[in-house]
């Protein structure tokens, strides 16, 4: 009785050990991030507050049609969704700075459900939140069956799962692209965007994505985070986009990744959008606007050289960054990866991105 009592004695120490150890590495973990009074308060920023497309304002070289998906709910399914916020703001934006008239289209016109996830909202995101002309235009979409390819310059698909059920099987949205592909103006489409091509067909009668280097967001990255998403979508992109002959590009989960052949630009996920909108620019044959790298961005720069050559290199990058060039670092992205490894089961890893993220902030001046 008394070894029974022992061992059950033991158990309850042994646990509660645990549970502690684990609230303290938890609170320590914490403290590696921003705190909320050490924050800028972003959600206010106004178009006028960014000298990217404040100053020098370019005079008007054309029009970029954006389409955005109208789908609220993933098939069968009540989980919510709609187009990307960050997907949408940032591209209208690098489009808007460099020259070009924007017009928001989608499947059914009108306003579409769109998807604001806080913690990856930017000053840019929140911009055009406050931005009353990107908001009248983005709650009064026109219907893709009245848009007119030849009145732009390009076409850009933001992304959003929606962008799943009402993009490949649109007559409209085919005809747009096919148009405007055979007529050399750029097509480009980021993460879920890219469903908007795969049912495209040439009037060579090929598939338009045929023996063409291609991005869109991975099986992997789908599948970490719905684990029964080939249960509720009608595909997933990955195999479609290679199922119509595209070469699959797939970079490094949740870093940015894109993919060009000539005048078709494609990228894996949000961290993707700004080069692949920067990208459509240069592909309309314009030298780019000069623009600030974000924190966030310069935290991608970092996990991709962490990826590419480890902890050393990401941390003298880092150390470049941010105590010699005085740049900003959005650690928070790096301890998200830390926590997506932890999600995979890739302990290590885990624990040499916290260390990151703890270098990050030793390093920082603002925090």
């Amino acid at each position: 009785m008394f070894k029974k009592y022992r061992i059950l004695k033991w158990s309850i120490i042994s646990f509660l050990g645990i549970v502690l150890s684990l609230f303290i590495f938890g609170w320590w973990f914490m403290n590696l991030l921003p705190s909320a009074e050490n924050r800028t308060d972003v959600t206010i920023t106004k178009v006028s507050d960014l000298p990217y497309l404040s100053k020098d304002v370019l005079s008007k070289r054309g029009k970029i049609l954006a389409i955005v998906t109208s789908t609220a709910k993933m098939g069968n399914t009540d989980k919510s969704t709609g187009y990307e916020l960050t997907e949408l703001s940032r591209a209208y934006y690098v489009f808007q700075a460099n020259g070009f008239e924007v017009d928001i289209a989608s499947p059914l016109g009108g306003e579409p459900p769109v998807v604001i996830d806080d913690e990856d909202m930017g000053p840019y995101d929140f911009a055009f939140l406050n931005d009353s002309l990107a908001q009248y235009k983005a709650k009064h979409t026109i219907p893709v069956k009245d848009v007119n390819p030849a009145l732009y310059e390009a076409v850009f698909f933001a992304g959003g799962k929606g962008a799943m059920f009402d993009f490949p099987e649109n007559t409209s949205i085919q005809l747009i692209v096919k148009k405007m592909y055979q007529s050399n103006k750029v097509i480009g489409a980021v993460c879920h965007g890219p469903a908007a091509l795969v049912n495209v067909t040439l009037d060579t009668g090929r598939p338009l994505l045929e023996n063409k280097n291609v991005s869109g967001f991975t099986n992997d990255e789908e599948l970490l985070l719905i684990s029964d998403a080939k249960n509720i979508f009608p595909f997933l992109l990955q195999d479609e986009l290679e199922d119509q002959g595209g070469i699959f590009n797939e970079g490094t989960m949740y870093l940015e990744n894109i993919s060009q052949e000539n005048n078709l630009v494609t990228g894996q996920n949000p961290w993707s959008t700004w080069k692949l909108a920067e990208t459509m620019i240069t592909q309309l044959g314009y030298a780019l606007k000069y623009r600030e790298i974000t924190a966030e961005e310069n935290a991608v720069k970092v996990l991709k050289v962490y990826e590419a050559e480890g902890s050393h290199k990401a941390k003298e990058l880092m150390k470049q960054m941010v105590s010699i060039d005085n740049k900003p670092m959005e650690r928070i992205l790096i301890a998200k990866h830390g926590i997506i490894a932890a999600m995979q089961g890739k302990i290590g890893k885990f624990f040499s991105l916290v260390g990151l993220t703890s270098y990050a902030k030793n390093i920082s001046k603002d925090l």
